[in-house]
């Protein structure tokens, strides 16, 4: 059911944004007294699951969700119709318009992803307000799993300060902080050391099977107790909370892992928590060091306990204005740093590149309007900046063409924007199967 629950949110967000990113090209474009010949939500490859006549447009949707497009008469596009570009233009045709307008229309989606995506931080501020923690509140630092982490030498307990000279003030800055940051400095019992991360950090960091960065140091709350557990019937329940093992105190789950690999195969002795009285047990561990529960605590257990503190601030419409545009703009530049390192070989972040299950998986598994809108607005921003990228066949392509033409005052060939659209279809698809099949090599390695 939540894999259901994710995919309707993919296909039904990404429909959204390409429908409005192609009336960005359509509305300047009958503006400007151009016939629009076609209008289609995904690909119409040899056939269309619907489509409907209206007007001099077609509107319809394709079977290939690989995007959407509006077929522009007089104009080099997806649909290579070169019949008609071998005829001389006509008034109402792309080509006879001046090279301004051409630009205006060409660069109308990404206008109306940017826009769209800066409607719904404003909305998302001025509806759910914000919330932060605090780094400062994280008084005993965080669990480092990861392997890289290790390597690069941060421990369990490091408590992050800065990275690159920038002072980090909450936890979303501090996960954010690894796409761009060379050196980070940490204090670490009572020390201040700076960690170095090396050049190929991300690409190392991609290809680890461990997806960990820096967790949150979490108290050890009994969920559920396995049906293999040796401690099944020891009347354990859940909300228990494990406080001392063997007279020593357990304040994070990441401290009761070692205590129970010394004592693998024997008993110890446990002071559980439950509400506001201590209970003690003598438990079984068995031959892998486990004592068969299943633990999480959640964000509200933290606060509840001390561990975190969250800011939460309200905004009137007009102060969600300004709100809004920043948190765009934050994400902006976060987004356009990821691709600076992808397309610095050096990063290896390439590795990193993922496709349609990638993209996926940044929906939650249940429904929520908050997630779902905010997942929206970054989907809109990653469209928007991938399509203004200069290659052919992308609007950053036509637009590089159509910005050269107005410098020049040479307008390219149509056999030579032919060709090129060619090369620029092989690009983008050797871009798809590259990222896909980034999806797929750990999609095998996870289920292996």
């Amino acid at each position: 059911m939540e894999i259901l629950i994710k995919v309707f949110q993919f296909i039904l967000s990404l429909s959204l944004i390409i429908v409005l990113h192609e009336l960005g090209h359509y509305w300047p474009a009958k503006y400007f007294k151009i016939k629009v010949e076609k209008f289609y939500l995904f690909f119409d490859v040899k056939y269309s699951l619907f489509k409907k006549k209206i007007g001099e447009t077609e509107w319809g949707i394709g079977w290939l969700p690989l995007g959407g497009y509006v077929k522009i008469a007089g104009m080099i596009d997806e649909s290579m119709d070169k019949e008609q570009m071998a005829k001389l233009p006509e008034p109402w045709e792309f080509r006879s318009k001046p090279s301004w307008q051409r630009l205006i229309i060409m660069l109308g989606g990404v206008t109306v992803n940017f826009i769209l995506a800066i409607i719904i931080y404003i909305g998302l501020a001025y509806a759910y307000g914000s919330s932060s923690i605090l780094l400062s509140s994280v008084k005993d630092g965080f669990v480092i799993d990861n392997p890289i982490l290790v390597e690069s030498g941060f421990k369990t307990g490091d408590k992050i300060l800065s990275y690159d000279n920038n002072e980090i003030n909450t936890y979303s800055e501090l996960r954010k902080s690894i796409v761009s940051a060379s050196i980070y400095e940490v204090e670490r019992d009572g020390e201040i050391l700076e960690i170095s991360l090396p050049t190929d950090f991300l690409g190392r960091l991609s290809s680890s099977d461990n997806p960990s960065l820096f967790e949150f140091r979490t108290p050890f709350i009994i969920q559920s107790v396995s049906e293999e557990s040796l401690n099944k019937d020891y009347d354990i329940r859940q909300g228990d909370m494990i406080v001392s093992i063997n007279d020593q105190q357990i304040k994070y789950s990441d401290q009761l892992i070692p205590l129970l690999e010394k004592n693998k195969n024997t008993t110890v002795e446990v002071e559980l928590q439950r509400d506001s009285f201590i209970i003690q047990k003598t438990l079984n561990v068995d031959s892998t060091g486990k004592l068969g529960f299943m633990q999480g605590a959640s964000i509200q257990d933290m606060l509840e306990l001390d561990f975190l503190e969250v800011t939460n601030n309200s905004y009137s419409f007009v102060e969600s204005i300004g709100i809004g545009t920043n948190n765009f703009v934050s994400f902006f530049g976060f987004y356009l740093e990821q691709f600076a390192a992808i397309f610095n070989p050096s990063t290896g972040a390439y590795k990193g590149l993922g496709g349609f299950l990638a993209i996926g998986n940044i929906f939650p598994g249940t429904w929520d309007w908050q997630s779902f809108w905010d997942r929206t607005a970054i989907l809109s921003v990653m469209l928007g900046v991938l399509n203004l990228l200069p290659i052919p066949a992308l609007d950053g392509g036509h637009a590089m063409f159509l910005v050269y033409e107005m410098v020049s005052g040479r307008k390219p060939s149509d056999k030579f924007l032919e060709t090129v659209q060619v090369i620029g279809f092989i690009i983008l698809l050797t871009l798809v199967i590259f990222a896909n099949g980034n999806d797929i090599y750990k999609l095998f390695n996870f289920i292996v």
